[in-house]
């Protein structure tokens, strides 16, 4: 299962509470410039709304075999593909304060494209910072244990 898009700030800016998989609504062009890891997951996020999840604000751009797309906008809302049952539930799951749902990874599962996403709470500053002072102080205790 090889990723071909990661969303490095989601575990930095949010805690992950539960996460789920969903397939992708691509057109042919998008999946080939997907495949060929060229999409960005920075900044985008998934939405629910007419009874369809969405993920907004994601950037696949055009692939660059293909001939002239004048209406081609990459950075279009693209439809995930989810049983009615689990949109339900996510939405039950969003009504509670603060959650919201953000990509994490875009991947392979055989033939089909399939996002990773989470229910995410948003972070403090402190907690972010405090992830940033164990994660140096770690690094500095395998330097020490690497160089005897």
């Amino acid at each position: 299962m090889p990723r071909l898009a990661f969303n490095k700030r989601a575990k930095f800016d949010y805690e992950i509470l539960e996460s789920f998989e969903a397939g992708l609504a691509l057109t042919g062009q998008e999946v080939k410039s997907v495949r060929a890891e060229r999409m960005g997951l920075a900044g985008a996020f998934v939405t629910i709304h007419n009874g369809a999840a969405w993920l907004t604000n994601a950037h696949i751009p055009k692939y660059d075999k293909v001939g002239p797309l004048p209406d081609y906008d990459p950075d279009r809302s693209r439809k995930l593909l989810l049983h009615r049952r689990e949109i339900s539930r996510l939405i039950g799951k969003m009504e509670q304060k603060g959650l919201t749902l953000v990509p994490i990874s875009v991947y392979t599962k055989g033939p089909t494209v399939k996002l990773e996403f989470g229910l995410a709470r948003g972070k403090r500053q402190y907690q972010k910072k405090e992830a940033i002072k164990r994660r140096d102080v770690d690094r500095e205790i395998r330097r020490s244990y690497s160089s005897k």
